[in-house]
């Protein structure tokens, strides 16, 4: 039996368009950043992912007023190479990804991306109706 990597648990907070494109890679990666976007910005913690899902996301028009937290396993010798920075609050804690090392990123993400809450302008959705 093959030992599996240590890995780290990380989440991103994204909107409806973002969320369709992870799901169009089959869960197993993140869409390439635009061209005004140099960095992906993966959260360090669930509450911090919630705050940008809650208050940000599915607050804007442009999310479709949909904001979802998405939780996913990455390699932690691959993350050891990138430095976590703090944005804000210590639970503002954030890895800086830039957008050129986005695929060898994706790549050493181990399980498939899950969806783990919805929030819809500005409340929890009810896990039941999470979609994956």
């Amino acid at each position: 039996m093959t030992r599996q990597p240590p890995t780290t648990t990380l989440w991103r907070p994204v909107g409806h368009k973002e969320l369709q494109l992870i799901q169009a890679s089959g869960y197993t990666g993140f869409p390439p950043r635009l061209p005004d976007q140099p960095i992906f910005y993966p959260v360090c913690n669930f509450q911090y992912a919630e705050q940008i899902a809650r208050d940000w996301n599915s607050t804007d028009e442009r999310h479709n007023h949909v904001g979802y937290v998405t939780e996913f396993d990455v390699r932690s010798d691959y993350l050891a190479a990138y430095k976590t920075h703090i944005v804000g609050g210590q639970q503002h804690r954030e890895y800086w990804i830039p957008a050129e090392d986005l695929e060898d990123f994706n790549d050493a993400i181990v399980e498939p991306i899950r969806i783990v809450a919805e929030y819809r302008h500005g409340q929890r959705v009810p896990a039941s109706s999470d979609q994956q």
